[in-house]
């Protein structure tokens, strides 16, 4: 028993809810292998830290001895999860759906181990289904009992469209665990609607239903809403060693303390001594940059973390310019235009929502003034902690 209660402990840790908390003690009690699922739609090529919230949950299960299945959507996908949106998302195609997937899974594997991870595309089944199929799985669900979603009902509204193929998404995300007999299916909050989903369709099939395990959603770099590559505010698990310690190094310090309950290997009581160290007068800083080392070093090795580490050390503690500073031509004279074409952001957007933030320099001094006038020359523009320039102005 205290073997179950320690094993429940490692992975509560940090859930946002398990349903029911009781149903998967009985499943860890039964002393067999689960089969854990979590579905992945490859909209995107890459993948960030957001991501593997779950991803290091997944490995919680693995490493106490549970079958881990990875199900690429390449079916759904080609839907797109209305989870959160307030539009219908665009068709994706088959091929780049196939892509994408290729990358996820390697991106993966920086985290769960490759022989012990199964995966799965859910065309394998849900293409079997056919019009039949698919109007019997429909026949699941009613209208108001889909409205009751929370991003359908206000675009229902709002006078939104919402096609009838969304109706669908959560239908076939649940017909996954149906498919390869789920025991219990992760995700993040706003996924609840469609975890549940699961549940239902099991026990209509006269199968034990899946635990649903909800991790909270990771809250990006601004600290307000959560890691969006769309929201500019995430870092990539494939970024450079120095660029994913600078942003991990630009969170605030209240921040730093989620990042370690939700991205963290240490154990609650090294992260609680930590902690206690920062209560007890040791600089927030040095907690944040052991986050850093630790994150850099799991994707890039330690050696790279320890340079990032001394980078850092050298760039921002001593005041010094990076040693690899880019240098760039451009023809620009309106600020905004200028930093995008120089790559210090990436729209123009970006680069107004920086200069209002007081977070770009030229030559040091601070520019807050978008229509700030550029002159023709050299000079070495910064923008944020992390982003320097020397740009030639034509």
């Amino acid at each position: 028993m205290a073997d179950i209660q320690s094993a429940l402990r490692e992975i509560a840790r940090g859930a946002e809810e398990i349903i029911p908390l009781e149903e998967l003690k009985k499943k860890l009690e039964s002393g067999r292998q689960l089969t854990i699922k979590l579905g992945m739609d490859p909209t995107a090529p890459d993948i960030h830290l957001g991501h593997t919230v779950i991803l290091n949950k997944l490995r919680t299960f693995q490493k106490l001895g549970h079958k881990i299945v990875l199900i690429i959507g390449d079916f759904t996908a080609a839907i797109g999860d209305p989870s959160g949106k307030n539009a219908t998302r665009p068709e994706l195609p088959r091929e780049q759906i196939i892509e994408n997937a290729k990358t996820y899974a390697e991106q993966a594997f920086k985290i769960l181990d490759k022989d012990l991870t199964e995966i799965r595309y859910n065309s394998e089944w849900c293409e079997k289904l056919g019009a039949a199929g698919t109007i019997k799985l429909a026949s699941k669900l009613t209208v108001a009992r889909m409205l009751e979603r929370d991003d359908f009902s206000k675009r229902f509204a709002s006078n939104q469209p919402i096609a009838i193929h969304e109706f669908l998404y959560p239908l076939f995300q649940g017909y996954d665990s149906v498919a390869i007999k789920a025991d219990v299916e992760l995700g993040g909050t706003d996924q609840k609607f469609n975890l549940l989903m699961g549940r239902e369709l099991q026990k209509d099939a006269g199968m034990e239903p899946q635990v649903v395990l909800m991790m909270p959603l990771l809250v990006g770099l601004d600290g307000v809403v959560k890691m969006s590559k769309s929201k500019h505010n995430y870092i990539g698990v494939t970024e450079s060693p120095k660029e994913m310690f600078g942003k991990i190094m630009s969170i605030s310090d209240d921040l730093m303390w989620s990042y370690y309950d939700l991205l963290s290997f240490k154990s609650v009581d090294e992260i609680k001594a930590l902690k206690e160290q920062c209560q007890n007068g040791m600089n927030p800083r040095d907690a944040k940059i052991e986050l850093g080392r630790e994150i850099v070093a799991r994707y890039h090795g330690e050696d790279e973390a320890n340079q990032a580490v001394e980078g850092f050390k050298s760039q921002f503690a001593k005041g010094a310019l990076p040693d690899d500073i880019k240098e760039v031509t451009v023809t620009s004279t309106a600020l905004a235009n200028l930093l995008k074409d120089a790559g210090l952001c990436e729209s123009t957007s970006e680069a107004l929502r920086m200069i209002k933030q007081s977070a770009v320099k030229c030559d040091g001094k601070v520019i807050t003034d978008k229509n700030f006038a550029i002159e023709k020359g050299t000079a070495i523009w910064q923008v944020g902690k992390r982003r320097f320039a020397k740009v030639t102005v034509e």
